[in-house]
């Protein structure tokens, strides 16, 4: 499999790259696009847990409020003893 990138840049910029690391260029070229694929893939991975988690916010906004403490709730006393 062949892969013809046919742009002035690209091109230079591989170069370049292939030269400050020391690597063939298609060593170059097939290092940056796993780092390209991995930062995507954490990117993606991070959206979805924020999405996740403003998820858990609304349902938790959406909750009564009952007027209790977070002590009462977790059922300590004044003294930080459970009850």
């Amino acid at each position: 499999m062949h892969l013809n990138i046919k742009n002035d840049e690209a091109h230079r910029l591989a170069s370049e790259l292939a030269e400050l690391t020391g690597e063939s260029l298609t060593a170059a070229v097939t290092a940056a696009l796993r780092e390209q694929l991995a930062r995507e893939r954490r990117r993606r991975q991070t959206d979805k847990i924020a999405e996740r988690l403003l998820k858990i916010g609304d349902r938790y906004a959406a909750l009564p409020d009952t007027g209790r403490t977070p002590d009462d709730v977790l059922g300590y006393d004044e003294h930080g003893l459970p009850t």
